[in-house]
């Protein structure tokens, strides 16, 4: 990718909803919730505190994380449709290993 976040904030990819329900129902994409989990693809180096020291971020290329529904700034960026948010917007990480249960 040809872009760098500045500061605090980072570039996330969402990761996509579920198209069946626990019943087997099929959900159409106009019905589909906006997915609230995504993969972090580039972190800013972090932001400065008080005494200008740089804090650098919890978040790294590759984290699977879970933000709030409306966060982040949508843009388009090599054509791929992309969230930019503050680290302050993301909840949590979620580790490698509840990721790969919920896939299967």
């Amino acid at each position: 990718m040809s872009f760098r976040p500045l500061h605090d904030r980072v570039v996330v990819r969402r990761l996509d909803a579920e198209e069946k329900t626990a019943g087997g129902i099929i959900i159409p994409d106009t019905a589909k919730e906006k997915p609230m989990e995504g993969e972090v693809i580039a972190a800013g180096p972090g932001a400065r505190n008080e005494a200008g020291a740089l804090v650098p971020l919890d978040v790294k290329a590759g984290d699977r994380i879970l933000f709030g529904k409306w966060s982040g700034t949508e843009v388009k960026l090599n054509g791929e449709d992309l969230l930019i948010m503050k680290e302050s917007d993301i909840m949590g990480i979620i580790p490698v290993t509840a990721a790969k249960k919920k896939a299967a």
